[in-house]
């Protein structure tokens, strides 16, 4: 359903439960208006998106992934601040199946804006963890140290020290097998 039809109807709703209450019927008129409101709420957090978010925490990756699915055209069923977190819940549940092919996701994401910044951060250790895996060494430590940034909160922090660490670890395997390419 598009946005403007939730709207819509949440006005409407809400408008029943005012006329109700001028009417003389409060207790439907107040049930009624929050019903109203409730409709709102989603104009603004999807409900497609928070269940999955939700069997995403539970490790139900195929329920989640069918939650998602539902969302046929983001650009008209979401509000334009939740497109980033759409294609980073894509991403995520990508990443569990291909991970490299799941990089043009967290790249779409982070070019259409989240507000949260451990968010954010979480893109870019994604991406630093696709690069590490690319080997592209120069590329893996840029979205790295703007993930330390971006997680200002330190929600994340354990993560970067063991992709820090994971990264000296690649840097220690490349000396054993016979030191860095001479250019």
């Amino acid at each position: 359903m598009s946005n403007i039809v939730r709207l819509i109807i949440a006005c409407v709703i809400a408008a029943a439960g005012v006329a109700m209450c001028v009417f003389g019927i409060w207790g439907w008129g107040i049930l009624v208006f929050f019903l109203g409101g409730m409709v709102l709420l989603t104009w603004f957090f999807n409900e497609n998106m928070i269940i999955a978010q939700f069997y995403m925490r539970k490790e139900k990756m195929d329920k989640a992934e069918q939650w998602l699915n539902k969302i046929t055209d983001y650009e008209k069923q979401l509000n334009k601040n939740q497109h980033g977190y759409y294609n980073l819940l894509l991403g995520l549940m990508e990443s569990r199946k291909a991970p490299m092919k799941s990089e043009k996701y967290f790249k779409k994401s982070l070019s259409l804006g989240m507000k949260m910044s451990h968010n954010v951060a979480l893109a870019k250790i994604s991406l630093a963890g696709i690069a590490m895996a690319k080997r592209n060494k120069r590329e893996a430590q840029m979205y790295l140290s703007e993930a330390q940034k971006d997680d200002k909160n330190k929600l994340l922090a354990d993560q970067i020290k063991m992709m820090k660490e994971q990264m000296q670890q690649m840097d220690r395997q490349q000396m054993v097998r016979g030191g860095y390419r001479q250019r």
